[in-house]
Formats: C-alpha cells, structure tokens, sequence
C-alpha cells in the first residue's frame, strides 16, 4: 500500500500534532504530579489528582491510540515500512510499549491515588503520580530525538529488500545495449 502525497502529508500533520499533544499531556501530568507530592495543602493534592485523572481518562488514550495509529499508517504506506529501518521499528515498539503502560499502570496509579484523596486518606505513594509520567515522557523525548536523527540503518529485512531492487546489471547485456 503507498499512500498518495497529499494523504501522506495529512496522516504526517496528524501523527506529529498527535505525538506532540501526547508528549505535552504527559507533561501536565507530570507537573500535576509534583505539584500534589510536593504541597502541603489538601485541596492542592485533591485537585491535582482529579486534574490527572481528568487528562488521563478523557484525553491521554485517545491521543496514544491516534499516535500509534498514525504512524502504522505512515510507516506502512509509505517506503519507510514498519521493519525496513531500525528507527521505525524501534518507535513501533516504543509507542507500543508506552500505550500499554498508560494502560495498565499510569491510569490506575492515577485513579488509586484519587480513590485515596477523595476517601480523605493522604496521598497513598508519590510513585502513583509521579513514575508513569517520568516513563512516558523520557519514551516520548527519545522517541522524539529518534524520528529527527533517524539512526542505526536498515534492519536485515530492509538490506534484502534494498538488494532485491537494485540487481546488478549483466555486463554483456550492457554491451548489447551500447
């Protein structure tokens, strides 16, 4: 499947809008997460953590999903492909990975430590609030550095692919054709 140019710019535009939304939630949620670990105050911690969980139920699946989405669009419809180049794959697995996480561990973390405040207990561990948002947002600043760097070459897939696409000319072919 090759996507043409102008859905190719268009699913471009959404996967980094999408991308950069994800990285600057996980942001929000990390500063919520400082603000209510580091306060005194318990309206500050119970606001902070409903805010969290405000952004994690509503917003942050959705935009993961739209992540991950759009760039399995990109890279399997246009000559990037999902396992020709090692920075593809690697960010493949990365989203992945992180999605999952947010999943099963960010967004329970977060409603266990608004389940906590709300039953007026403290703040039951600060690594609810604070370790999923750490994660996610160094996954995301290297996955970030990753599609601008674009390092580490082709994987052993894409060498055979390249290979298979430029054959070596037979040389009494050329002299037939001169």
């Amino acid at each position: 499947m090759k996507l043409s140019r102008p859905a190719r710019r268009a699913s471009l535009v959404v996967h980094v809008a999408a991308s950069a939304s994800w990285l600057g939630l996980t942001l929000g949620l990390l500063a919520l997460g400082i603000a209510a670990t580091t306060t005194g105050s318990a309206v500050t911690v119970e606001a902070s953590v409903r805010a969290m969980k405000l952004f994690a139920d509503w917003l942050l699946l959705p935009v993961a999903f739209l992540t991950f989405l759009s760039g399995l669009l990109l890279s399997l419809g246009t000559p990037w492909g999902l396992a020709r180049h090692r920075w593809v794959y690697t960010k493949f697995w990365l989203t992945l990975a992180t999605t999952t996480a947010t999943v099963f561990a960010l967004r329970p973390g977060v409603n266990s430590a608004v389940a906590a405040v709300a039953a007026g207990e403290p703040l039951p561990d600060a690594d609810d609030v604070l370790f999923g948002p750490i994660v996610s947002l160094s996954a995301y600043v290297v996955m970030t550095v990753i599609s601008i760097l674009k390092p580490w070459g082709l994987t052993r897939r894409g060498r055979v692919l390249r290979d298979s696409t430029h054959k070596p000319v037979d040389a009494r072919r050329a002299r037939q054709a001169a």
